[in-house]
């Protein structure tokens, strides 16, 4: 639809005789912005469909694991069930064994008495271990419904800041949601002029904005990435390479989140990656504007999730 309607526009530029060349540009600005509006809608409905796969994946493994638990623990009720019968045949036996009172029987029910012992020492286990499986498999259910709970957090986290970013995105800034974490990723152009680490007004607006959303989400870990293309850094300065200045941009994003009150400072990481995590090639212009950004990365906190794991025998 987009591209319809921008050839529709640019045809109508190209129509009229006495269109600027102005115009005509601007034109076809609006058209190359639309088809990479178009694109990076296309990539994030293509994690989404990714990420929604993986949850089926993994929720088909843990229903798979808890219906082997269940037979599991149908096996050893029907064990013990079977011991149970066991148990009563030999206490009758062992019940007319005490009525003789000559020496052969008096060792007959010795053996009896130490098979029943065992017996008994062998239900108590099978007990003991039924138990066992069915707390797991309660933990289990409260384990899937817990990843659950935080996939959903999680879409709606990545909702809220593509509601509260909404005005930056198609000026550097986008928000996707993959491998249940959401990444906020801003490309310098937004935030820096080039080899500083001050972030611009327009770029500060923007991060304001991000922090009032994580202010209202306590519990997230929030890791702040710099990257830069793989030109040598030429400026002159504190900065040594494009890894000191990777991380001083990322400091200085960390350092804006951290006026917020709200923000739970232990949950904020500021890291530099330099150039060595490209998202594009750095052979043309624009893969190298793609690579200098800043990577906000959100994750759910899994201490619950680590701990119930712990639990898990």
């Amino acid at each position: 639809m987009i591209k319809k309607i921008s050839l529709s526009l640019l045809a109508l530029a190209l129509s009229t005789s006495c269109v600027s060349k102005k115009i005509y540009t601007d034109l076809e600005n609006k058209y190359t912005d639309l088809k990479k509006e178009n694109r990076s809608l296309t990539d994030e409905n293509e994690a989404l469909l990714k990420a929604k796969n993986k949850l089926k994946s993994d929720r088909e493994t843990l229903q798979n694991e808890l219906s082997k638990i269940k037979s599991e623990r149908d096996k050893l009720t029907a064990d013990q069930k079977a011991l149970n019968e066991k148990i009563a045949r030999l206490e009758d036996s062992y019940n007319a064994l005490e009525k003789n009172s000559n020496d052969a029987l008096q060792a007959n029910m010795k053996k009896n008495r130490d098979l029943l012992a065992e017996l008994e020492a062998k239900q108590k286990a099978l007990s003991i271990e039924q138990e066992r499986l069915s707390k797991n498999a309660q933990r289990l259910k409260e384990l899937e419904d817990k990843i659950a709970a935080n996939e959903a957090s999680m879409r709606k986290l990545k909702e809220t800041l593509s509601k509260a970013l909404n005005g930056f995105e198609g000026k550097g800034l986008t928000v996707e949601q993959k491998n249940g974490k959401v990444y906020v990723s801003m490309e310098n152009k937004l935030l820096f002029n080039s080899g500083s680490w001050a972030v611009s007004s327009e770029g500060k607006k923007a991060v304001v904005e991000l922090g009032k959303v994580l202010g209202e989400n306590p519990d997230i870990a929030v890791l702040i990435e710099g990257h830069t293309d793989n030109d040598p850094y030429g400026g002159s300065g504190p900065i040594a390479d494009n890894w000191d200045l990777s991380t001083k941009r990322a400091t200085a994003i960390v350092g804006i989140l951290s006026e917020n009150r709200a923000i739970n400072k232990k949950n904020l990481t500021a890291a530099g990656r330099g150039e060595f995590s490209p998202i594009a090639t750095n052979e043309t212009a624009e893969g190298k504007a793609k690579n200098r950004r800043i990577e906000i990365i959100l994750t759910p906190r899994l201490d619950e999730i680590a701990e119930m794991l712990n639990e898990i025998d």
